[in-house]
């Protein structure tokens, strides 16, 4: 495939959607309302709207790699600020996925560069939550289950920004939810690690 071909499906889409629906365009360019923010990893097999069955506009999305809430993240919190303080988003998604590259490269015996630093908040959980093994013993169940862990630890460490602090004593009801996709099945799954309050 070309990168014109993009193009060529997008206008393929559109008429699609067009035919579908004369007036959608017109409908979703006048207002965004979502009651989800979705923080997912980049992998371009986790797509929050279509494993979601969410249309164009009813979820805000930010993703980066390993789905990670870092406290000096600029990007990140502004996208957290924006969803809940403007569009009053009532649910937060933090979804991993098993098979996750990002959590296998944190815990390999090998260097990848600029990345490294980024997944440093993957190997402290491995750090506080797992037995010392080296990179190359971790069994896939094992990354399955740090993924997991980080997921529940990112919910925790998103709950503790003076963002959802200001939120919650403001009255706002959001709650922050930990999900898991699982790339064999196409399921999601909720991790149980959901915070409603500071």
């Amino acid at each position: 495939m070309v990168i014109e071909d993009l193009f060529v499906r997008n206008r393929l889409w559109s008429a699609d959607r067009k035919a579908e629906d004369a007036a959608y365009f017109e409908q979703l360019s006048q207002l965004q309302q979502p009651d989800y923010l979705w923080i997912g990893c980049s992998d371009s097999r986790v797509p929050a709207n279509v494993i979601t069955g969410l249309e164009p506009g009813e979820v805000f999305v930010h993703r980066n790699v390993a789905n990670l809430i870092h406290p000096a993240d600029m990007n990140m919190l502004s996208v957290v600020e924006y969803a809940v303080h403007q569009l009053g988003v009532r649910h937060i998604i933090i979804c991993g996925h098993y098979g996750c590259g990002g959590i296998r490269a944190a815990v390999s015996d090998k260097r990848f560069g600029l990345i490294d630093h980024w997944l440093q908040p993957v190997r402290e959980v491995a750090e506080q939550q797992f037995e010392c093994r080296e990179g190359h013993l971790w069994a896939e169940e094992d990354l399955d289950r740090l993924c997991e862990a980080c997921v529940a630890t990112q919910v925790k460490r998103l709950a503790r920004t003076p963002t959802l602090q200001a939120a919650w004593q403001a009255g706002k009801d959001v709650a922050i939810h930990g999900w898991v996709y699982g790339l064999k099945d196409g399921l999601l799954s909720d991790l149980g690690c959901t915070v409603t309050e500071p």
